[in-house]
């Protein structure tokens, strides 16, 4: 007999054994194709001859191979005999856990609808059923936290920007506690001094009845004020003008003619009035050496710089009503001003707007804006200020010859730089660039066209300690006393038509006497 050959495989659907399945009701029908049979009568007669070619010895190891071919036909037969009955069967073939192929063969029961429960499945398919319920569970959570993702970490973000504000404003509220106890030194300091002055003025009060040391002769005696009680005796005075001019040309401190002269001495401080409120702490005060009508040289001007939006400009008719408290006026500026470096002259008020290196010109009789120019590479808000701080950049002073900005610049190094300015036009006229460090004094001002520097804001007993002359361009070193009664002198500025300076010191609005040396 021929031997036959393997046949050639069954097509069928994908994942299935070339055996034609379909299902009836309650029944399992396997379709066994004629190639399949040719295909296992050819696998007898190569078990047949192979069992006669191979050894004796090795006859008992096919015994394991016929059992599964044994195992294999019954499943033939079986599934034949059920195809005779017309059952349905399936037969699917898939890789288990460990990746081995494995053919499942399954029947339909022809009598039951359902299998009865055997021990322990209920329970496993309810372990089931929980187990998928908690699996859809969480694929839901985890479909619901995905979406909250972004809508949490907006509010997260929002939190710790809200820390960082927090921080920023106890650091904040650290450096106020800090000024608050160091305005408190302060003003224990000063009341300590006032308590001083008080005891000394009451020790050199002079004893009843005595004529004072200091008296001064006359051709005839004064009579003694005696006031009587309830009774009120009457005090007359006179004042005479005379026009500055006249005073400088006739000084004896002064030179001939021009009353200009180098700086030998300054006074002690004299109080005209003092800022009440947190925004007086430092400031700048003035009288116009050449006042345009119809302003006088009695007319007062000040402004508290404390703030970021400083724009008002308090007009007083005389020192007293500054005294007092009582402004005749109140300017509102077009525009902010910056620290303490303003000055009045011939009816204008000269300022340095706010976080800008320009000088405006405000006209106190049109309340307007005038003049406005920069000033070529000079630093401000802070770039180069005095010592003391606040921005004081850039410093505006007056003097017998005109109007003055002290500065600094990027080429200076941080030197102080010295111009003369066109009132009118705010034009630079001439430029001098000094060896005086603008950091390393506290505040400077003009007299006769020479700088002259304050050694600290703060030493009660600080110094006069450059001068810079603008005539032969050089400086040197002096030491002239100069007393901060207050300990926080903020501005410095000279009057020419009075002889005597302007400063800020500590709430405080005061003056100095001072004397020039004769040419």
């Amino acid at each position: 007999m021929a031997p036959l050959r393997p046949p050639a495989p069954v097509p069928g659907p994908a994942g299935t054994h070339p055996l034609a399945l379909h299902r009836a009701r309650h029944l399992v029908v396997v379709q066994v194709p004629l190639e399949f049979w040719r295909h296992g009568l050819y696998l007898r007669e190569r078990r047949l001859r192979h069992r006669e070619e191979k050894p004796r010895g090795e006859a008992h190891r096919g015994h394991g191979r016929r059992g599964a071919m044994l195992g294999a036909w019954l499943l033939l037969w079986g599934g034949l005999a059920l195809g005779c009955r017309g059952e349905t069967a399936f037969l699917r073939r898939a890789d288990d856990s460990a990746g081995r192929c494995t053919y499942s063969f399954t029947v339909a029961s022809p009598v039951e609808a359902a299998c009865p429960d055997a021990g322990g499945v209920p329970e496993l398919r309810a372990e089931l059923a929980a187990l998928a319920a908690r699996l859809s569970r969480l694929e839901r959570e985890s479909r619901r936290g995905g979406a909250r993702d972004p809508q949490q970490a907006a509010p997260a973000a929002r939190l710790e920007a809200a820390y960082s504000e927090l921080l920023r404003a106890k650091s904040r509220l650290e450096e106020e506690k800090r000024r608050l106890e160091r305005e408190k030194e302060e003003l224990g300091r000063r009341l300590e001094s006032n308590t001083q002055e008080i005891t000394r003025l009451r020790a050199t009060r002079c004893p009843p009845g005595t004529a004072p040391a200091h008296a001064v002769p006359g051709p005839a005696a004064a009579p003694r004020w005696d006031p009587q009680p309830l009774a009120y005796q009457e005090l007359q005075s006179e004042r005479t003008e005379v026009p500055a001019s006249r005073l400088l040309e006739e000084t004896a401190l002064g030179r001939p003619g021009t009353g200009c002269g180098e700086l030998v001495w300054v006074g002690e401080p004299v109080v005209f009035g003092r800022a009440e409120s947190i925004a007086g702490k430092y400031g700048v005060w003035m009288k116009d050496p050449e006042p345009v009508a119809p302003f006088t040289r009695e007319t007062t001007w000040r402004v508290d710089t404390v703030g970021t939006e400083v724009r008002q400009l308090f007009q007083y008719e005389a020192a007293e009503q500054l005294a007092q408290g009582y402004p005749a006026k109140v300017h509102i500026l077009p525009q902010p001003l910056e620290s303490t470096g303003a000055v009045i002259y011939r009816g204008g008020l000269f300022f340095q707007p706010r976080r800008s290196r320009a000088l405006a010109r405000y006209d106190l009789r049109g309340e307007a804006i005038t003049a406005e120019r920069e000033i070529p590479g000079a630093g401000y808000h802070g770039q180069y200020p005095y010592s003391w701080g606040g921005y004081t950049d850039i410093d505006l002073a007056v003097d017998e010859t005109g109007l003055w900005v002290i500065y600094s610049t990027e080429k200076a190094r941080g030197a102080i730089v010295l111009s003369k300015l066109d009132p009118e036009t705010l034009e630079i006229r001439r430029t001098w660039e000094t060896n005086i460090r603008k950091r390393g004094v506290a505040n400077s001002f003009v007299i006769c066209g020479t700088l002259y520097t304050v050694s600290s804001y703060s030493a009660p007993n600080a110094t006069i300690n450059f001068a810079y002359d603008t005539a032969t361009g050089t400086s040197r070193a002096l030491s002239i006393p100069f007393e901060n009664r207050f300990r926080y002198l903020s501005m410095v500025d000279y009057n020419p038509a009075e002889r005597q300076l302007f400063a800020w010191d500590s709430f405080n609005m005061v003056t100095y006497p001072v004397r020039l040396s004769q040419a």
